[in-house]
């Protein structure tokens, strides 16, 4: 389960494990109180989040920032904007794509939905991780990703 210290050598595949593994267990949760609570899915949760926080963005944002592919995200924001959480707007920048914005209703939906995944979120990782090794491990992942993202690892092709 957890990855071992040897000779100063880490055992990486078992790392892989432990990270995939946390990482599916803990979006599980959090869809699950997401979906009792509020109707939506962990990943409606994100987007709308970064649609809060990234004013003007594309569609194009979102795949970039989620590792996704172009047509997944788009669907997905379709979906949003069905429920009325979103709408496009055009670009005046570029005719081909749609700024995407938060409704009154997306926005009421997030301020709600937030409070739940912050509070599940610490719910789940509050036994396991004190301040030190919870300091620790953001300090870690955030490293990771910046060096994967800078080095765009794993971005999707089209």
């Amino acid at each position: 389960m957890a990855y071992r210290l040897s000779d100063d050598e880490v055992d990486l595949p078992g790392f892989f494990d432990d990270l995939v593994r946390c990482e599916t267990r803990l979006y599980n949760a959090l869809n699950d109180r997401l979906r009792e609570r509020h109707g939506i899915v962990t990943s409606q949760f994100e987007f709308l989040r970064f649609l809060r926080d990234h004013p003007g963005a594309r569609v194009a944002d979102l795949a970039a920032e989620f590792a996704i592919g172009v047509g997944a995200t788009s669907k997905s924001a379709d979906r949003l904007e069905k429920q009325g959480w979103i709408t496009r707007q055009p670009n005046p920048s570029d005719r081909r794509s749609s700024l995407l914005a938060l409704t009154d209703d997306g926005s009421r939906l997030l301020a709600a939905a937030e409070k739940t995944f912050t509070e599940g979120l610490a719910a789940l990782i509050a036994d396991t991780l004190d301040d030190a090794s919870g300091a620790a491990a953001v300090r870690a992942m955030s490293k990771l990703r910046s060096a994967l993202e800078r080095n765009r690892v794993g971005t999707p092709t089209g």
